[in-house]
């Protein structure tokens, strides 16, 4: 007997780490499936953790794509896995070409194909484990990975909307930032000194700008207090459950970013579902695999109350309706897709409509913040001027007096 170190995610939706005895991994593996947990990761209990992506996760990402696409490539022209997983660590590097190396070996020694990635959780996410799972339950491994290969290519293609529709905004509220500070800390201070030494009565609008400016002097290791603390409030809600969960939460309280939220979640919900149904997997099974996957952890409550909902006989559109998270038009999609026997067409096709608004509800939001921000630091920095020029009238004004 071995001793191992094990996470898995159980039938509540969290994930728990232990350590237990057993012949091997695909034994342990086995024993913990029966309880009803998701095993994501096994270890020797003496190994060295894995390394997560730190430094370059747009480039692992895009390496794992690559891989995806290789073995979707390989596999269905006959070749034997092993030799398929060698060749396809070919188009990568670094960690990634370490790990496939690894599941090269784990698969070459008898593990299966989905245990020996499990090792590997910082790589291949839960959905991707469960389509391989289910492709090799079915004996139909190559279609598993065209379908995780289409499935990475659009997360990828909506990550990059996202990103290139935020990056304006970003910098021009970094940009607009920056102005107002040079202003407040360095500009007005200089013209104070001068209009202070000539002893005129400064106009009231003048004398607002510059008592603002002289605040925040003296007040600046508070501003900078704040400051840090909210660059760590933001870290906080990124990187723990309970801050995710909480920021979800106030957002979802948000009009307009409600909308958005749930358009998103859902979106991502139905396409991470019907590509596991897809692939072969029951509808307990793709669901677990789904609650596991899902980053946000209100959605990840709500895909786990979903599960247990049709684990104990209702239909997926009922448990779906139950809820308020995801949008009523997904319940609605998918009880034609059951009542067709085509449940994961319709799951997909949700998946794009849910997407595509997303995709127009950011460029909505950007089409608007894009002025408003203009408006706001424009408005700042010409009220900042005026006060400045009408002082500096003022006291040309009575030289000539």
């Amino acid at each position: 007997m071995t001793a191992f170190t094990y996470e898995a995610v159980d039938t509540a939706g969290k994930r728990v780490r232990g350590e237990l005895d057993a012949l091997d991994s695909s034994a342990l593996t086995r024993a913990l499936e029966a309880r009803g947990l998701l095993v994501l990761d096994v270890q020797h209990a003496n190994a060295t953790p894995p390394l997560r992506s730190i430094g370059f996760p747009l480039r692992t990402r895009r390496e794992v794509l690559e891989v995806t696409r290789a073995l979707a490539s390989l596999l269905p022209a006959g070749m034997p896995l092993a030799r398929a997983l060698a060749a396809a660590s070919n188009v990568a590097s670094g960690g990634v070409r370490t790990a496939l190396d690894s599941v090269r070996e784990r698969v070459e020694r008898g593990e299966a194909l989905a245990t020996a990635m499990a090792h590997h959780s910082d790589l291949f996410s839960p959905v991707y484990l469960g389509l391989v799972r289910a492709g090799e339950k079915s004996g139909d491994l190559s279609s598993a990975f065209e379908h995780l290969s289409v499935q990475l290519e659009r997360e990828e293609q909506l990550r990059a909307k996202l990103l290139s529709a935020s990056v304006y905004p970003l910098l021009l509220a970094t940009l607009g930032g920056i102005a107002i500070v040079v202003l407040l800390l360095f500009v007005i201070p200089r013209f104070a000194a001068l209009l202070e030494g000539t002893g005129a009565v400064l106009p009231r609008s003048t004398a607002i700008v510059l008592a603002v400016s002289t605040s925040i002097q003296a007040l600046w290791p508070v501003v900078l207090l704040a400051g840090l603390l909210i660059v760590a409030l933001a870290a906080w809600s990124r990187t723990t459950e309970n801050g995710r969960r909480l920021i979800t939460l106030a957002e979802l309280r948000i009009p307009l970013v409600r909308r958005f939220l749930r358009d998103h979640l859902a979106g991502q919900f139905a396409r991470l579902l019907g590509t596991l149904l897809k692939g072969g997997a029951t509808v307990v099974t793709a669901l677990n695999d789904t609650a596991a996957a899902v980053g946000n952890p209100v959605a990840r409550d709500e895909s786990v109350r979903v599960r247990d909902r049709v684990h104990e006989g209702s239909s997926l559109n009922g448990a779906l309706a139950e809820g308020s998270l995801f949008p009523p038009l997904l319940a609605q999609l998918v009880a034609v897709g059951e009542q067709s026997s085509n449940l994961p067409m319709f799951l997909l096709k949700a998946a794009d409509m849910f997407e595509q608004k997303t995709e127009r509800t950011v460029q909505r939001l950007v089409t608007v913040l894009e002025p408003m921000m203009i408006v706001l630091f424009g408005g700042i920095v010409a009220i900042v001027a005026l006060a400045l020029l009408q002082a500096i009238y003022g006291i040309n004004a009575g030289t000539f007096q």
